[in-house]
């Protein structure tokens, strides 16, 4: 039997729409289920679609909660509510309120300055950002209240669960589920909302008194996690890159330097032996999931979903694809 990973992206509200689609159309056409990965890897909005999988929950119910669609006996039995990326848009005008009444002005971690002068060879200007910004005060509550139902007792499933996040205080990578403690000291709903908050957005999430922010901050995908583990295939689902060259834009530039930054993350899996399958936003799905200024509008979230699985489900029926699809059946 294949030893697959997945490596779920960052994205916002948009991206978590996106990986349901993509992963609701590869099950589809692949007869694949994504939850007997070997190891799961998430970062941000893919830390939350890793846990909703490892937590029972099928990609169709998956697609489905996103979308508004009935979902399957089981499904209803484990999700209560609705998902949080069909929730109302209070979080975002609460945020936008305590911006206004100047709430949060000061950097969130200006120690972080001192310790980047000292090592500036270390320095990744995401995790630089997020110290610069002002703290966010929204809090990430809504983002993991399911993924609390699901996992009552905060314990870790059997299977592999490696959740990215960032330390703010010195910008360091953490792996929830993989690096030595996290297991025992971080409930999952915990070590997803420390994945999940945007830095200036989100409030950070204090975990044994330590400030956390959204693992994109180091990287939007996090796929190099899944370098040299002997794996006979990996997938990498990324929302915040592109298949193509887009237009000059900011929204362009960003897509753009998103994609050079998973080039060389997969060339790091690449040389150690592991070939890599990665999933991108195309024309069409770029098209439904709209600019960066709407990645977390949830009234868009039904119809990027719908879109994705439509258009993926062509995509990946492709003969480009048809050999890499294979090795998901052995």
């Amino acid at each position: 039997m294949s030893r697959i990973g997945l490596v779920l992206g960052a994205g916002g509200i948009a991206g978590h729409a996106f990986h349901a689609g993509v992963l609701d159309a590869l099950s589809a056409v692949s007869g694949w289920d994504p939850d007997a990965a070997e190891v799961i890897v998430g970062t941000s909005a893919g830390s939350g679609v890793a846990a909703l999988l490892r937590g029972g929950l099928s990609t169709q119910d998956i697609a489905r909660r996103i979308a508004g669609e009935p979902l399957s006996a089981q499904g209803s039995r484990l999700v209560v509510g609705r998902s949080y990326a069909a929730t109302p848009r209070e979080p975002q005008a609460a945020g936008a309120r305590r911006w206004r009444n100047g709430a949060g002005l000061g950097p969130a971690a200006p120690g972080r300055f001192l310790h980047a002068a000292m090592r500036p060879w270390e320095v990744r200007l995401g995790t630089l950002a997020a110290a610069a910004l002002p703290e966010g005060r929204v809090p990430t509550d809504r983002v993991v209240a399911g993924l609390r139902r699901m996992y009552p007792d905060g314990e870790w499933p059997e299977r592999p669960l490696w959740v990215c996040a960032v330390r703010l205080h010195d910008g360091r990578r953490v792996v929830f589920g993989r690096d030595p403690g996290t297991v025992q000291t971080t409930a999952v709903p915990e070590a997803v909302a420390a994945s999940c908050a945007i830095p200036a957005f989100f409030t950070p999430v204090r975990i044994d008194g330590i400030r956390y922010v959204d693992g994109g901050a180091w990287s939007p995908s996090n796929a190099d996690v899944a370098a040299g583990l002997g794996l006979d295939l990996v997938v990498v689902v990324s929302p915040m890159s592109a298949r193509r060259a887009i237009p000059a834009s900011v929204d362009g530039a960003v897509r753009a330097a998103c994609r050079l930054q998973l080039s060389q993350e997969v060339l790091r899996v690449r040389r150690r032996g592991t070939p890599v399958l990665v999933i991108e936003p195309g024309g069409e799905e770029l098209e439904a999931m709209g600019t960066s200024s709407q990645a977390m509008d949830p009234e868009r979230a039904p119809a990027i979903v719908r879109a994705v699985r439509d258009s993926m489900r062509v995509r990946l029926r492709r003969p480009e694809l048809r050999e890499r699809l294979r090795l998901l059946r052995l």
